[in-house]
């Protein structure tokens, strides 16, 4: 028999509804369709990146961005923006990216994004968003995409619920980072050391230098966080640490999920599973297999 869960932990199946859909709302940061779009207006790579993701925010200057992204160098933010606004304003970039996902999921999905179970799918996950909405205080990134219109067709409602549902738990992540004393380099190197992604992809994809990763590392070896080892090894204070991260992030996270209960939120893994995976195994396949874990 299974041990009861303790009154105030957080219940597995919504951390793993999370993890099923979120390949449906990662799929547009490696959309082609989409970076073709912010090609149109002027913009590509990271500085793309930055501005449509940080649009809903409006005009926001490099310091917000760097504040609510949390682990990418500032410098490549800095980089990035406000020049971004002035090859286009936000509302197109919004724009852009809400028409290259589009574009995306009539590409991968076909017939389905017609079908009536993509649009249970849709509705059950718009009920768990709205849920989130009225929890605004503290997660302004959540905020500024709560704050945007909904859109009508089924697949890119899905796609928008599955939007907020990430930002709301990126915000409450930084909150658990920031419970932890865990700065965004910081935070990197330490999940790294958990195996679950290369060092060197999040390294590189954040804009941080050799150097800079060198440091933090020593830094958090100092700090007790990991073993000497050549390698990335978290020790078994850090396996904790991190383990906590993680159980606060859950937490915090939880309610739009247990809002909608245990029997509605394996429903809608049923019925997202399957558009999940045909847009990991198009544009992520290294998610695929996180995909399955998440059962």
């Amino acid at each position: 028999m299974k041990p009861e869960p303790a009154a105030d932990a957080t219940p597995p199946y919504a951390r793993q509804t999370w993890q099923t859909l979120e390949p449906y709302h990662g799929a547009v940061y490696f959309s082609p369709e989409a970076q073709a779009r912010y090609g149109e207006l002027g913009s590509s790579g990271q500085a793309a990146y930055f501005a449509s993701r940080a649009a809903a925010l409006g005009p926001a200057p490099a310091e917000l961005v760097i504040a609510t992204f949390y682990n990418f160098n500032p410098v490549a933010v800095r980089a990035a923006l406000p020049a971004a606004w002035e090859t286009a304003p936000p509302a197109a970039f919004l724009a852009a990216r809400l028409r290259g996902i589009d574009a995306t999921l009539r590409r991968v999905l076909g017939e389905d994004i017609a079908s009536t179970r993509l649009r249970r799918a849709a509705e059950l996950a718009r009920r768990a968003a709205e849920a989130a909405q009225p929890l605004l205080q503290g997660r302004p990134l959540f905020a500024a995409h709560a704050a945007l219109p909904w859109p009508d067709e089924p697949h890119l409602v899905l796609w928008h619920a599955q939007t907020l549902l990430r930002e709301f738990r990126g915000d409450g992540h930084i909150q658990a980072l920031l419970g932890a004393a865990l700065n965004g380099l910081e935070a990197l190197v330490t999940h790294a050391a958990t195996g679950a992604v290369p060092a060197e992809t999040l390294r590189t994809t954040r804009s941080w230098s050799p150097q800079d990763w060198a440091r933090a590392t020593d830094g958090l070896r100092e700090r007790g966080w990991l073993t000497d080892d050549a390698d990335l090894v978290l020790t078994a204070e850090g396996r904790e640490r991190r383990a906590t991260v993680e159980r606060v992030t859950d937490r915090l996270a939880a309610e739009p999920y247990t809002s909608l209960g245990p029997d509605a939120c394996e429903e809608l893994r049923d019925l997202a599973r399957p558009y999940s995976r045909a847009l990991a195994q198009d544009l992520m396949p290294w998610a695929v297999e996180r995909l399955d874990r998440s059962r």
